[in-house]
């Protein structure tokens, strides 16, 4: 059976697998925390889960958008110039 600890907090901390016959640790509990959670919290009295961190620390999470890396930018600089240049040499502006 897999079971699932949580610290003082009630805070998820992880999980281990022990024997149908084994009696649950008070710190511990055979309810699944459900996908998605970031921090998950258990409620001993509702026995359930929820989500116990805050939204910048999940977004704190996410991944940053990386910044276009050189080669590319410059391969768009290099493309936008040419098309310039190609427009200046048949006379036009636009």
């Amino acid at each position: 059976m897999h079971i699932y600890y949580y610290d003082e907090n009630f805070v998820y901390v992880g999980e281990d697998v022990i024997s149908d016959y084994d009696e649950i640790p008070k710190n511990a509990t055979s309810v699944r925390p459900q996908e998605g959670l970031y921090l998950p919290m258990f409620n001993e009295k509702k026995r359930t889960w929820s989500e116990s961190a805050s939204k910048e620390y999940i977004d704190s999470l996410k991944p940053k958008p990386q910044p276009a890396d050189a080669v590319t930018m410059l391969k768009k600089q290099v493309a936008m110039l040419t098309h310039q240049v190609a427009q200046l040499q048949r006379g036009g502006t636009s």
